[in-house]
């Protein structure tokens, strides 16, 4: 069985290179370009035809940003282009994924026919300016974790599910940009058990810790993860890991205050100290620092994917 990708282990230009590699962003951006310019790309921009005919002269055009942020899908603009005009036009970037950038900083240029950049501009424009503000937030949640007097490098804050159908690698990647790190990328990769598997189980947590190894043995997860809400659960928990050591490798403090959080980390170093603890819940920007002081392992928030504002970018003629 091949074991899945640890996609938290590849540097940023490596991550952007596995994605294009995958074939993933190709089959969303032929949608993209069939959703602009027609079924294959015909008749293609009838408005540029209109005011330039068929032939164009070739021009340059940069990306710039309106506001400060975080880079995130620059890495990707050169494919844009060649699922829209193939072989037509070239990016060179002037910045790089993962950097800072300030309002009016160029991010790079453009150059090629008339023709085509306008063909390309708007689905340039909505990738980076998603992505760039996927990473910008993620960048002030990480921020706001060493502003708390915490090592960002040991308490890891982490992405979730929560990311837009058919986006997800994009919207993980430019998570990884900002400065955070990727939980499982689908169903297929990690077992996390959450509270409504236990609560479908006839056995309830019983039976589901019963069946872990065999879990483990069969599908080969990238780790296994348990939800929990109450101290009584996390005691379970941990008593199965006690008995079988090496059989749960996170658990998941769900909606917990600081004082459950510190007594939970209390219980888990007594108990079983190999084991991550990852707070999730009610993560905001005035709540992460504190959360982060109480010992845990890691923090996931859907917050930096689906609240993430579009950065306000704008591909400038000339």
């Amino acid at each position: 069985m091949t074991s899945p990708t640890d996609w938290n282990t590849l540097t940023i230009p490596d991550y952007a290179e596995r994605v294009m590699r995958s074939g993933h962003l190709s089959r969303l951006l032929e949608l993209a370009r069939d959703e602009d310019l027609g079924p294959s790309g015909r008749p293609g921009d009838i408005t540029t035809l209109a005011c330039s005919g068929p032939d164009s002269h070739s021009v340059e055009a940069t990306l710039r940003s309106r506001q400060p942020g975080t880079a995130a899908g620059l890495s990707f603009i050169q494919l844009v282009c060649e699922r829209f005009a193939p072989g037509k036009c070239r990016w060179t970037p002037a910045s790089a994924d993962g950097q800072p950038f300030d309002r009016s900083d160029a991010l790079g240029h453009l150059t090629g026919p008339q023709q085509a950049i306008l063909a390309i501009e708007r689905t340039l424009l909505n990738l980076t300016a998603r992505l760039s503000g996927i990473a910008t937030l993620t960048a002030r949640y990480v921020s706001a974790i060493a502003a708390a007097g915490v090592d960002p490098q040991r308490v890891h804050l982490l992405d979730t599910r929560k990311t837009t159908p058919g986006h997800r690698l994009l919207e993980k990647y430019a998570v990884r940009c900002g400065g955070g790190y990727s939980h499982r990328i689908g169903l297929h990769d990690a077992i996390l058990i959450k509270d409504n598997h236990i609560a479908m189980a006839p056995g309830g947590l019983t039976e589901i810790l019963d069946r872990l190894q065999q879990a483990r043995d069969t599908h080969a997860p990238s780790f296994i993860e348990i939800e929990v809400d109450t101290q009584n659960q996390l005691q379970t928990v941990l008593n199965a890991e006690q008995k079988t050591p090496g059989l749960i490798d996170i658990i998941l403090l769900d909606n917990m205050n600081t004082d459950q959080l510190t007594a939970a980390v209390q219980s888990r170093n007594d108990l079983a100290p190999r084991i991550l603890l990852e707070a999730s819940g009610g993560i905001t920007l005035e709540t992460i620092g504190p959360i982060a002081q109480t010992g845990i392992d890691r923090i996931s928030t859907g917050a930096i994917t689906h609240q993430a504002q579009s950065v306000d970018f704008g591909l400038d003629a000339g």
